[in-house]
């Protein structure tokens, strides 16, 4: 067995992996008020009140949420703005091409945050825009965007803000109603520690009654989803039972750990711990830590020429952990994520694994 330094799927707990050992019906009352139970937890994460906020659950993984956000809120007469600077801000644009979504692509490289300033002259010079749309953490690279500062412009020009909040979500405070999200993404199987499934989006009400009518989807139709889960817990279609009940123990757990403060701060030393020893082992960062985030890094390849990434990637699953190829097109790299049931003592392992495989290439 091993441990995934992973972005997610993650490493989670026996109790989590337990909980699925338990069959339920859909229609079963009691799985419906763990429905509903898990979606007022889901407000409390979000710091939104449930008379501006709501949540629903949406089968299928973090990308369907997003697909099922961005299909069922941008209307035919609407326009969308993707701020990106990395893989999963530019799917948001492969999904707008897909829907036949009008919009508009701002581009920075995977080293650089999107600019407020350059989204504001945007809006303004594109009036016509009616959303705009960003990745809180973008996992190619690690790099945490400045959500705050680009809700403070899209709200101060009333437009609708979409984040997609998949790797961050659970792992770092996010205030959704005091930055005036108006729609939330994430997904199970990422800082609350559950298992992949199923994603979930915090919406304002007022946004999501917008969405009525709208949606290039059937099964992908977050207002419907929510008008009937509004009833009493029910999901529309076949919900991945199991899943739910991991999730619902991985909330618990998370409860008990002392909240999203105490994750992020574990998720921090994790993350601390693991630049300062591979940097002393002669692997670079990608990024500055100004804008690193806490839930993934990537690293530069070493300058040796006869470095392989598949070769020291079998060499550190061997001995326990599994590590991520990188996803950039610029710069040759790999990624360590730590989150997940990953603590200090799985970091200093990991080192002593690196200074093993460089010590025997030497």
């Amino acid at each position: 067995m091993y441990k995934l330094l992973t972005p997610g799927p993650l490493t989670t707990t026996d109790t989590v992996k337990e909980r699925m050992l338990v069959d339920h019906c859909t229609w079963d009352d009691d799985y419906k008020a763990i429905t509903q139970r898990i979606r007022k937890q889901l407000l409390d994460i979000a710091q939104a009140s449930d008379q501006t906020y709501t949540s629903v659950l949406m089968q299928g993984s973090g990308t369907f949420g997003v697909e099922s956000v961005l299909t069922s809120s941008v209307g035919p007469k609407d326009k969308l703005l993707i701020a990106a600077n990395g893989s999963y801000g530019l799917r948001m644009a492969d999904i707008a091409n897909t829907a036949g979504i009008s919009h508009l692509v701002y581009q920075e490289s995977y080293q650089n945050v999107p600019d407020p300033e350059k989204i504001d002259k945007l809006l303004t010079e594109n009036p016509d825009i009616t959303h705009v749309s960003i990745v809180h953490c973008e996992t190619t690279s690690g790099i945490l965007n400045n959500i705050e500062g680009i809700a403070k412009v899209v709200k101060e020009a009333g437009r609708t803000f979409i984040v997609d909040a998949m790797s961050s979500f659970g792992g770092m405070e996010i205030p959704v109603e005091a930055l005036g999200i108006d729609f939330l993404i994430s997904s199970a199987n990422k800082c609350i520690q559950g298992v992949p499934g199923f994603s979930f989006v915090i919406a304002r009400r007022e946004a999501l009654e917008k969405c009525a009518g709208l949606a290039r989807s059937l099964s992908l139709d977050l207002y419907s989803q929510w008008r009937e889960m509004e009833k009493d817990g029910k999901w529309r279609f076949t919900s991945p039972t199991h899943v739910v009940l991991a999730f619902a123990q991985a909330l618990k757990e998370l409860e008990e750990e002392g909240g999203v403060a105490a994750r992020h701060s574990r998720y921090a030393k994790n993350n601390r711990l693991l630049i300062e020893g591979m940097e002393q082992l002669g692997f670079r960062p990608y990024i500055s830590k100004s804008v690193q985030s806490p839930i993934i890094t990537t690293f530069l390849y070493p300058e040796n020429k006869t470095f392989s990434f598949q070769e020291m990637y079998h060499f550190i699953k061997e001995r326990g952990y599994v590590i991520y190829p990188g996803k950039l097109t610029d710069a040759d790299t790999f990624r360590i994520g730590n989150i997940g049931e990953i603590y200090e003592d799985d970091i200093e392992k990991l080192l002593d694994i690196f200074k093993e495989y460089k010590d025997l290439k030497e």
